[in-house]
């Protein structure tokens, strides 16, 4: 049996870049997540404990999200080692991590990473 947990749209303001001005001035980001999982206990005895926290998963990706990286890749790296390292039960992991409206020399809406792992 195949479950999927996700917690989509997370919204970020943080510092991560290469430019100067995006350590001062910062941008806004936009972080999803899906989470592979077996929560059939959890739907059988409607008990949280059982299945994946949603405040859990916001909680690591916004602790991680505060730290300032050069690269976008590297801090959704950070995120999907922590969640993997604290939440039980993770099957498959995929982690898009958005940077909106980033200082490229273009109308440029956003770029994103996904990382996707067992």
């Amino acid at each position: 049996m195949k479950h999927t947990i996700e917690v989509n749209g997370i919204k970020i303001y943080a510092f991560h870049g290469c430019l100067p001005e995006e350590e001062k001035i910062g941008g806004h980001y936009s972080v999803d997540v899906m989470l592979n999982t077996n929560f059939a206990e959890a739907a059988n005895s409607d008990d949280l404990n059982k299945t994946i926290d949603y405040c859990d998963v916001n909680k690591i990706i916004v602790e991680e999200m505060a730290i300032r990286s050069k690269l976008i890749e590297h801090v959704g790296q950070r995120i999907v080692n922590r969640l993997k390292s604290e939440i039980n039960n993770i099957e498959h992991i995929r982690l898009k991590l958005t940077k909106i409206c980033p200082p490229i020399n273009g109308d440029v809406q956003n770029v994103a990473i996904i990382i996707e792992e067992d």
